[in-house]
């Protein structure tokens, strides 16, 4: 079974904004087995949008589409699917009542006119009602094509999705689809796919797929059975293969889980306290770490000493160090792990200091060069990084690397 999506807005098109519902659904249809060949991105414009339906309608069997619900005279999408798959627009009295108490409970008196145009839906269209928003959802269904119609806004297609329209299209498949993640951070992807070729090349069912991420490879193995108690039989031991070949370099099995989340996780499990010290990625990694829940029962302090004056001041760091070594250093790093862990209290410390660029770097410290120590105890491991890319990606590189080291780290302790 194929599906496309077209996302629809002039704002997309001009990349005024970031399509993340195309990344969000397109997964989730890989998730639900469905194939997708084809994403099209089109403007607030009836004939484009009309020629891009008709087209996705030729040659998939669901299209998605997104954006274009709203009140106003732009908002096409709902009136051009009508047209082209034939179904009259009539007023929805439930929907009406929907929007009219959607304004009332947000304190609106007066409703604006033209929200009443998204009571209006092509007849026979299974209505989808939207708790975030005025736009209902629509699902079209016409010759054996369906067209589902979801709203722009994430807040209001996310919960649309997994409410509504993911249970819709499970029903339409005769087998269950399983996924398993398989989350594994420091290593390439290149290295990966050297490690799992055989496993890939010889893969039917389960199916094997890579998808790389900063600093991370993902790893889902999916399944497809009468039941999801036999997908699962059929997953297990590939992924106990895959965990058997990559070793600590996998950090978790869960789709849910973040490297962040599993470094919190570890650190409750082994009743261990954690500090931050960071310079050229200013206090990124410890807002990684605090954005999850319940971070408050082993985080202890985190210390952005950006200046060389804030590292001897906040860390201890020698200033003879910082004089021989310069504060982008291996004894800088060190000194700043051991530093923050005594002045947290806490039982590890990760410290971080680079030359984020563009500019700073030098022949022998280029841009892009990063330190990264962890303390824990009497251990001090320090590890180098020559980061490619941007300022922003350099610094999210070197976050990513400092949560794996901190993992590392605890997890050796613990042999």
């Amino acid at each position: 079974m194929t599906v496309e999506l077209i996302s629809v807005g002039t704002e997309l098109l001009l990349g005024n904004i970031v399509n993340t519902n195309a990344q969000y659904l397109a997964e989730e249809c890989a998730l639900l087995g469905l194939t997708m060949y084809n994403q099209t991105v089109v403007g607030d414009n009836p004939r484009r949008l009309s020629d891009a339906v008709r087209t996705a309608l030729d040659r998939s069997d669901i299209i998605i589409l997104t954006g274009g619900l709203g009140p106003t005279e732009d908002d096409l999408t709902k009136e051009i699917c009508a047209e082209v798959m034939g179904c009259p627009l009539a007023e929805d009295s439930h929907t009406r009542d929907r929007i009219s108490d959607y304004f009332k409970n947000s304190g609106v008196k007066e409703i604006p006119g033209n929200n009443w145009k998204q009571a209006m839906v092509p007849e026979g269209a299974l209505v989808l009602d939207n708790d975030n928003g005025t736009a209902p959802g629509l699902i079209l269904v016409k010759g054996g094509k369906r067209a589902i119609l979801l709203p722009g806004p994430p807040d209001e297609l996310i919960p649309l999705f997994v409410g509504q329209v993911r249970p819709y299209l499970q029903k339409l498949r005769p087998e269950v689809i399983v996924s398993q993640m398989v989350k594994i951070c420091g290593v390439g992807e290149s290295r990966v796919e050297e490690e799992l070729l055989d496993l890939i090349d010889r893969q039917a069912n389960p199916t094997i797929a890579t998808y790389a991420k900063t600093g991370e490879v993902h790893v889902r193995i999916t399944a497809s059975a009468s039941t999801e108690e036999t997908a699962m039989k059929l997953i297990k031991p590939v992924v106990k293969e895959i965990k058997r070949r990559m070793g600590m370099a996998v950090y978790t099995t869960k789709a849910e889980e973040t490297l962040e989340m599993s470094v919190v996780r570890l650190l409750k499990k082994f009743e261990l306290t954690l500090a931050t010290a960071e310079s050229c990625t200013g206090g990124l990694a410890a807002g990684r770490i605090v954005n999850v829940a319940g971070a408050s029962d082993v985080f202890h302090q985190g210390f952005v000493t950006y200046s060389n004056k804030a590292k001897r001041k906040l860390l201890d760091v020698s200033k003879s160090t910082l004089k021989k070594y310069g504060a982008v250093s291996k004894e800088t790093a060190r000194e700043m792990a051991v530093g923050g862990a005594f002045a947290a209290d806490s039982d590890l410390c990760v410290a971080i200091t680079g030359i984020a660029g563009p500019d700073g770097g030098t022949e022998e410290k280029p841009v892009g060069l990063v330190y990264i120590a962890c303390c824990l105890g009497d251990k001090v491991t320090v590890e180098r990084y020559q980061f490619k890319g941007n300022r922003a990606k350099v610094r999210e590189q070197s976050v990513v690397r400092a949560l794996d080291l901190v993992r590392r780290t605890v997890l050796e302790s613990q042999k």
